[in-house]
């Protein structure tokens, strides 16, 4: 297998990667793959076969009029979008129109699945191990959002359910469901949109594991989305593993949010407590028949090839200063945290490039002013 040698290795294509691309490159950083002997290079590696990320599996019927705000990639303006187009056409167009422009050394399908340390030195080099051979790095900017790690709850008998079972992840449009029976499982943005979408097709039970909360009034991002990001901040900080995104913003009134209630479809119910071949049992002992389960129970961060640099502390969450992940300089995280906005990925790109750069050049100056080798 190939070793090659960079710089800075981004770890994903999505926005967050772009950004911390474009910021290197700004920053006078040179492609890996055609200037390979530069004094500062980098790369993206991207695991999807075209631009667009995780936007390019969103389901069919998820329209740029829906989704919650796709904030502009750095000094590159949205070009006007059809309301009614899919996101899952609109946004990688828009992608791969900034690829282009921006020229970017990406390297795609490249699936990445190991970061490990070369050596114990905590300065060390880095081995990014993937499917296109081996890189050689000083540091890691992780940029692998969530969709590829999908959270998928269990529950007793749930392998012996005859009907349909599909994640979020898997979901693809609600003719899939039309005549049956469904559960929808799940109390965030995308559980009430697939909720909505799919009463029009058949009949919904919504589940939860706590009672939803929905905000009054409209949300400022000034001063709830503020509050809001200084919560987040505050427990990856303090190394707390983060919560969903609801957990933190609640639920808002939306426009099918809006529609699922006037149509009656906003009637929760408890957990059920156990799966059998042709239904649930509910938390009161009695039986729902159903013919599919929607688990539209979310993602967490899809990190497991970071796992042979043990940033985990002991309750599972990882200690972060910014965009570093506290005590290993090495790795920045972006996309993560208070960052998985459109908008806080943009910022996370340009604080993990700036602040690899005063690191950079900390260690090469001695304490006396020499300038040293690294």
């Amino acid at each position: 297998m190939t070793e090659r040698t960079a710089s800075v290795v981004v770890i994903g294509g999505g926005q967050s990667g772009l950004s911390a691309g474009y910021h290197l490159k700004r920053r006078g950083f040179t492609s890996a793959l055609t200037d390979p002997a530069g004094d500062r290079t980098f790369v993206v590696l991207d695991a999807e076969p075209a631009a667009g990320g995780a936007w390019r599996h969103r389901w069919e019927s998820l329209r740029m009029n829906t989704v919650n705000g796709i904030f502009d990639l750095p000094d590159f303006p949205k070009p006007p979008i059809e309301p009614e187009e899919p996101s899952r056409t609109a946004v990688p167009r828009y992608f791969a129109a900034f690829e282009r422009a921006t020229d970017l050394p990406i390297l795609r399908p490249v699936t990445v699945s190991t970061v490990r340390p070369l050596d114990d030195r905590p300065d060390g080099e880095l081995a990014v191990e993937s499917g296109a051979g081996t890189w050689i790095t000083r540091a890691v900017i992780n940029a692998t959002g969530t969709w590829t790690n999908p959270v998928r709850p269990h529950y007793p008998g749930q392998e012996s359910f005859a009907g349909l079972q599909l994640h979020t992840h898997d979901y693809v449009s609600a003719e899939q469901f039309a005549g049956l029976g469904v559960a929808v499982v799940g109390g965030g943005i995308s559980a009430l949109q697939q909720l909505e979408e799919i009463s029009r097709v058949a009949t919904t039970y919504w589940y939860t594991r706590r009672e939803p909360v929905f905000l009054e009034g409209g949300f400022n991002p000034e001063v709830e989305g503020r509050q809001i990001i200084a919560r987040v901040t505050a427990d990856v900080e303090a190394g707390r593993p983060t919560g969903s995104v609801v957990s933190y913003t609640g639920l808002g009134w939306t426009p099918y949010a809006l529609a699922a209630k006037e149509r009656g479809v906003l009637e929760r119910r408890p957990m059920f407590t156990a799966i059998e071949p042709g239904g649930v049992r509910e938390a009161d002992g009695s039986f729902t028949p159903l013919g599919a389960i929607l688990w539209a129970t979310g993602f967490k961060a899809a990190l497991a090839h970071l796992d042979p640099l043990r940033l985990r502390n002991e309750h599972g969450g990882i200690s972060m200063s910014g965009t570093q992940v506290a005590g290993e300089p090495r790795v920045h995280l972006v996309g993560f945290g208070p960052s998985q906005s459109t908008v806080g990925a943009n910022r996370a790109g340009r604080q993990a490039v700036n602040t690899l750069l005063r690191q950079w050049k900390a260690a090469e100056m001695t304490p006396a002013g020499e300038q040293v080798r690294t």
